[in-house]
């Protein structure tokens, strides 16, 4: 797209990714607004969101751009807070910040910047490389995502932090959050205790983690027990996923990747099931994610892993 004097609303997270995405457009030439997105926070708990708002205020005003906060809160206490915790009370381990992405930032933050009148909103996820983001966005509309920019997708992170300086940019050397989607540097576990309680600690376990013994390859909530194997290996070719959303063709798949960062498994869809071309790298992790990509390593859809 050719972003001169179109009406580009950037989302700044008050991190250095989305910062320079905002300058880059500036540069070519877009009329940027930065619109921070402010989510829900759990009471009592320590979340940096105030600061977080700060720093990007502090980029907006070296931008000399306009800056708006969007309140997000009830989308996501009800698509990301209240969807995690369900998943958690029946055994399995959900993907907030895929949901996240889903139904905050591309969805409330893109209904509210067309209504603004913007031509395209833009965010600074990374789309290919060690920092490839694309895992968390396979639940994002195909049409709102071929509809966003992202300036920064096709960068190595050292060449952000490069631009950054050379922009002058005020976050230029604030570390990368971590965490879950807004909750800042409350961990999931201390969230996860607060929320449901202590009794049951099946509940604060996902298969795969490592653990004294071993691994954990299985979870009986109602008896509160953990299944450990001293390996993660999985012996299966083949995951039944649902809610599927697809970005190009089922039939384009070659491989698919069940975790972040994870090894990605060779293979092809056939109807609900991808088939691996040999046993899979890691144990199929019930509420997580599958994310397909073709051969040219693109994004071609995602489903909820079922077993």
């Amino acid at each position: 797209m050719d972003v001169r004097g179109k009406k580009i609303f950037v989302g700044l997270s008050g991190g250095v990714d989305s910062a320079v995405s905002a300058a880059l457009l500036q540069k070519a030439g877009a009329d940027v607004t930065g619109v921070f997105i402010k989510g829900w926070y759990p009471p009592d708990m320590p979340c940096a969101w105030a600061q977080e708002r700060r720093d990007a205020m502090r980029v907006a005003a070296h931008l000399h751009i306009p800056f708006r906060t969007l309140d997000a809160s009830v989308e996501y206490k009800k698509s990301v807070i209240d969807y995690m915790l369900s998943e958690y009370r029946v055994g399995r381990t959900p993907n907030p910040d895929v949901m996240c992405n889903k139904e905050v930032k591309f969805g409330a933050f893109y209904r509210y910047a067309m209504s603004e009148g913007a031509d395209a909103i833009a965010t600074g996820h990374y789309r290919v490389g060690e920092k490839d983001q694309s895992y968390f966005l396979w639940a994002v509309p195909k049409e709102v995502l071929t509809g966003t920019l992202f300036p920064v997708g096709n960068m190595k992170k050292s060449d952000v932090r490069k631009l950054a300086k050379k922009f002058n940019i005020p976050v230029a050397e604030k570390k990368d959050s971590q965490g879950i989607c807004f909750l800042g540097n409350v961990s999931v576990k201390e969230f996860l205790e607060k929320e449901l309680g202590s009794d049951n600690p099946t509940l604060l376990y996902t298969v795969g983690q490592r653990i004294e013994g071993g691994y954990v390859i299985g979870k009986d909530v109602t008896n509160k027990k953990l299944v450990v194997s001293k390996t993660r290996t999985s012996n299966v070719q083949a995951v039944t996923f649902t809610d599927a959303n697809w970005h190009g063709n089922p039939e384009d798949v070659a491989n698919a990747q069940m975790r972040y960062r994870g090894e990605r498994n060779a293979g092809y869809v056939e109807g609900n099931n991808f088939i691996s071309a040999r046993s899979l790298s890691e144990i199929p992790t019930p509420g997580q994610s599958i994310v397909f990509y073709n051969a040219n390593d693109e994004l071609t859809g995602g489903g909820i892993i079922m077993q």
